[in-house]
Protein backbone atom coordinates (compact mmCIF):
# COMPACT_ATOMS: atom_id res chain seq x y z
CA UNK A 1 0.00 0.00 0.00
CA UNK A 2 1.35 3.64 1.20
CA UNK A 3 2.69 5.86 3.20
CA UNK A 4 0.99 8.93 4.07
CA UNK A 5 2.92 11.61 5.34
CA UNK A 6 0.23 13.95 6.50
CA UNK A 7 1.65 17.67 6.83
CA UNK A 8 -1.17 19.36 7.59
CA UNK A 9 -0.25 22.73 9.25
CA UNK A 10 -1.69 22.80 12.54
CA UNK A 11 -0.78 19.29 12.61
CA UNK A 12 3.03 20.36 11.94
CA UNK A 13 2.96 23.17 14.20
CA UNK A 14 1.61 21.16 17.07
CA UNK A 15 4.08 18.48 16.64
CA UNK A 16 6.81 21.20 16.79
CA UNK A 17 5.58 22.23 20.63
CA UNK A 18 6.06 18.44 20.97
CA UNK A 19 9.34 17.93 20.18
CA UNK A 20 11.00 20.70 22.22
CA UNK A 21 12.45 18.94 25.07
CA UNK A 22 10.65 21.87 27.76
CA UNK A 23 7.30 20.86 26.82
CA UNK A 24 5.69 19.44 30.04
CA UNK A 25 3.40 16.40 30.17
CA UNK A 26 0.41 17.64 30.32
CA UNK A 27 1.00 19.68 27.18
CA UNK A 28 2.65 17.31 25.53
CA UNK A 29 -0.51 14.51 26.67
CA UNK A 30 -2.59 17.04 25.13
CA UNK A 31 -1.01 17.79 22.18
CA UNK A 32 -1.07 14.21 21.27
CA UNK A 33 -5.25 14.00 21.89
CA UNK A 34 -5.11 16.96 19.15
CA UNK A 35 -2.73 15.12 16.68
CA UNK A 36 -4.73 12.09 17.06
CA UNK A 37 -8.37 13.44 16.36
CA UNK A 38 -6.56 15.51 13.33
CA UNK A 39 -4.61 12.14 11.78
CA UNK A 40 -7.67 10.02 12.16
CA UNK A 41 -9.47 12.48 9.50
CA UNK A 42 -6.58 11.41 7.07
CA UNK A 43 -6.77 7.76 7.90
CA UNK A 44 -10.82 7.65 7.58
CA UNK A 45 -10.51 9.96 4.33
CA UNK A 46 -12.04 6.69 2.15
CA UNK A 47 -14.38 5.40 4.54
CA UNK A 48 -16.88 4.08 2.30
CA UNK A 49 -20.24 6.02 2.37
CA UNK A 50 -23.98 5.08 1.82
CA UNK A 51 -26.70 7.02 1.18
CA UNK A 52 -29.98 7.63 3.60
CA UNK A 53 -33.00 9.58 3.33
CA UNK A 54 -33.54 11.75 6.20
CA UNK A 55 -35.51 14.28 7.57
CA UNK A 56 -34.24 17.97 8.23
CA UNK A 57 -36.34 21.12 10.00
CA UNK A 58 -37.31 22.01 6.72
CA UNK A 59 -37.38 19.07 4.49
CA UNK A 60 -36.84 15.63 3.23
CA UNK A 61 -33.54 15.22 1.83
CA UNK A 62 -30.91 12.62 0.47
CA UNK A 63 -27.70 12.39 2.90
CA UNK A 64 -24.50 10.30 3.51
CA UNK A 65 -23.44 8.22 6.53
CA UNK A 66 -20.56 5.37 7.13
CA UNK A 67 -21.61 2.58 5.10
CA UNK A 68 -21.85 0.37 8.59
CA UNK A 69 -18.24 -0.40 8.44
CA UNK A 70 -17.03 -1.15 11.85
CA UNK A 71 -13.82 0.36 13.54
CA UNK A 72 -11.19 -1.25 15.99
CA UNK A 73 -8.91 1.29 17.23
CA UNK A 74 -5.57 -1.00 18.83
CA UNK A 75 -3.61 0.89 20.96
CA UNK A 76 0.45 -0.60 21.37
CA UNK A 77 0.47 -0.20 25.23
CA UNK A 78 1.56 2.24 26.48
CA UNK A 79 2.29 4.92 24.50
CA UNK A 80 -0.05 4.26 21.64
CA UNK A 81 -3.09 5.26 24.78
CA UNK A 82 -2.25 8.51 23.96
CA UNK A 83 -3.48 8.55 20.49
CA UNK A 84 -7.02 7.05 21.26
CA UNK A 85 -8.84 9.58 22.77
CA UNK A 86 -8.09 11.89 20.18
CA UNK A 87 -9.93 9.28 17.40
CA UNK A 88 -12.51 8.26 19.83
CA UNK A 89 -13.93 12.21 19.70
CA UNK A 90 -13.91 11.85 15.88
CA UNK A 91 -14.87 8.03 15.96
CA UNK A 92 -16.99 7.89 19.33
CA UNK A 93 -18.43 4.37 18.42
CA UNK A 94 -14.94 2.63 17.08
CA UNK A 95 -14.34 -0.15 19.57
CA UNK A 96 -10.83 -0.22 21.66
CA UNK A 97 -8.49 -3.57 21.90
CA UNK A 98 -5.37 -3.33 23.42
CA UNK A 99 -2.26 -5.20 22.83
CA UNK A 100 1.13 -5.35 25.51
CA UNK A 101 4.15 -7.03 24.74
CA UNK A 102 7.58 -6.88 25.28
CA UNK A 103 10.85 -8.16 23.66
CA UNK A 104 12.53 -11.37 25.53
CA UNK A 105 16.19 -10.56 26.12
CA UNK A 106 17.50 -13.75 25.47
CA UNK A 107 15.54 -14.96 22.20
CA UNK A 108 14.56 -11.29 20.85
CA UNK A 109 11.38 -13.08 20.14
CA UNK A 110 7.93 -10.54 20.99
CA UNK A 111 6.43 -11.69 24.68
CA UNK A 112 2.87 -10.57 24.47
CA UNK A 113 1.88 -9.82 27.72
CA UNK A 114 -1.86 -8.74 27.38
CA UNK A 115 -4.26 -9.19 24.06
CA UNK A 116 -7.76 -8.29 24.43
CA UNK A 117 -10.30 -7.55 21.34
CA UNK A 118 -13.50 -7.15 21.00
CA UNK A 119 -15.55 -9.71 18.64
CA UNK A 120 -15.90 -9.11 15.15
CA UNK A 121 -13.32 -9.66 12.69
CA UNK A 122 -14.49 -7.65 9.68
CA UNK A 123 -13.64 -4.30 11.02
CA UNK A 124 -10.81 -1.84 9.75
CA UNK A 125 -8.42 -1.67 12.66
CA UNK A 126 -6.29 1.27 13.42
CA UNK A 127 -3.34 0.59 15.07
CA UNK A 128 -1.72 3.55 16.78
CA UNK A 129 1.46 4.02 18.25
CA UNK A 130 3.49 7.36 18.46
CA UNK A 131 6.76 5.97 17.19
CA UNK A 132 7.48 3.83 14.65
CA UNK A 133 11.22 3.37 15.04
CA UNK A 134 12.65 -0.28 13.83
CA UNK A 135 9.28 -1.57 13.47
CA UNK A 136 9.61 -4.64 15.41
CA UNK A 137 6.57 -3.90 17.45
CA UNK A 138 4.69 -2.65 14.86
CA UNK A 139 5.28 -6.34 12.91
CA UNK A 140 4.49 -8.26 15.77
CA UNK A 141 1.54 -6.60 15.89
CA UNK A 142 0.11 -6.66 12.42
CA UNK A 143 1.08 -10.17 12.63
CA UNK A 144 -0.58 -11.12 16.02
CA UNK A 145 -3.98 -9.37 14.57
CA UNK A 146 -3.28 -11.28 11.46
CA UNK A 147 -3.25 -15.01 13.21
CA UNK A 148 -6.36 -13.48 15.07
CA UNK A 149 -8.17 -13.13 11.58
CA UNK A 150 -7.93 -9.12 11.34
CA UNK A 151 -7.15 -8.43 7.21
CA UNK A 152 -8.05 -4.94 7.05
CA UNK A 153 -5.65 -3.06 8.97
CA UNK A 154 -3.98 0.43 9.26
CA UNK A 155 -0.73 2.23 11.20
CA UNK A 156 -0.90 5.25 13.00
CA UNK A 157 2.28 7.07 14.51
CA UNK A 158 3.30 10.25 15.12
CA UNK A 159 6.72 10.13 14.06
CA UNK A 160 8.29 7.71 12.21
CA UNK A 161 12.12 6.14 11.13
CA UNK A 162 12.72 4.92 7.35
CA UNK A 163 14.10 2.06 8.85
CA UNK A 164 10.85 0.95 10.34
CA UNK A 165 8.70 2.12 7.84
CA UNK A 166 10.54 0.25 5.49
CA UNK A 167 10.68 -3.07 7.41
CA UNK A 168 6.70 -2.53 7.57
CA UNK A 169 6.56 -2.51 4.27
CA UNK A 170 8.43 -5.00 3.59
CA UNK A 171 6.91 -7.57 5.69
CA UNK A 172 3.32 -6.24 5.25
CA UNK A 173 3.12 -4.24 2.06
CA UNK A 174 -0.75 -4.19 2.12
CA UNK A 175 -0.87 -2.03 5.27
CA UNK A 176 -1.01 1.75 4.93
CA UNK A 177 1.32 3.88 7.29
CA UNK A 178 0.23 7.16 8.34
CA UNK A 179 2.49 9.47 10.13
CA UNK A 180 3.08 13.20 10.88
CA UNK A 181 6.84 13.14 10.11
CA UNK A 182 9.57 11.35 8.22
CA UNK A 183 12.07 11.80 10.40
CA UNK A 184 16.03 11.32 9.53
CA UNK A 185 16.87 8.22 10.72
CA UNK A 186 17.72 6.18 13.95
CA UNK A 187 20.80 6.49 16.51
CA UNK A 188 22.76 3.47 18.03
CA UNK A 189 19.83 3.01 20.63
CA UNK A 190 17.46 2.26 18.45
CA UNK A 191 16.22 5.93 18.95
CA UNK A 192 14.51 8.05 16.00
CA UNK A 193 16.50 11.16 15.36
CA UNK A 194 15.37 14.30 15.58
CA UNK A 195 12.80 12.65 17.09
CA UNK A 196 10.84 14.15 20.56
CA UNK A 197 12.34 11.62 22.95
CA UNK A 198 10.54 8.31 24.25
CA UNK A 199 7.09 9.18 23.98
CA UNK A 200 5.78 6.58 26.93
CA UNK A 201 7.44 8.67 29.33
CA UNK A 202 6.82 12.09 28.29
CA UNK A 203 2.87 10.89 27.89
CA UNK A 204 2.74 9.49 31.47
CA UNK A 205 5.91 11.36 32.96
CA UNK A 206 8.34 8.64 34.09
CA UNK A 207 11.22 10.52 32.38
Amino acid sequence: MALHIINHPMIQHKLTIMRRKETGTREFRDLLREIGMLMGYEVTRDFPLKTVTIETPMQQMVAHELAGRKILLVPILRAGLGMVDGLLTLIPTAKVGHIGMYRDESTHEPVFYYYKMPQGKDRIVIITDPMLATGGSACDAIHRLKEDGYSNIRMMCLVAAPEGVKRVQLEYPEVDIYTAALDDGLNSDCYIMPGLGDAGDRIFGTK
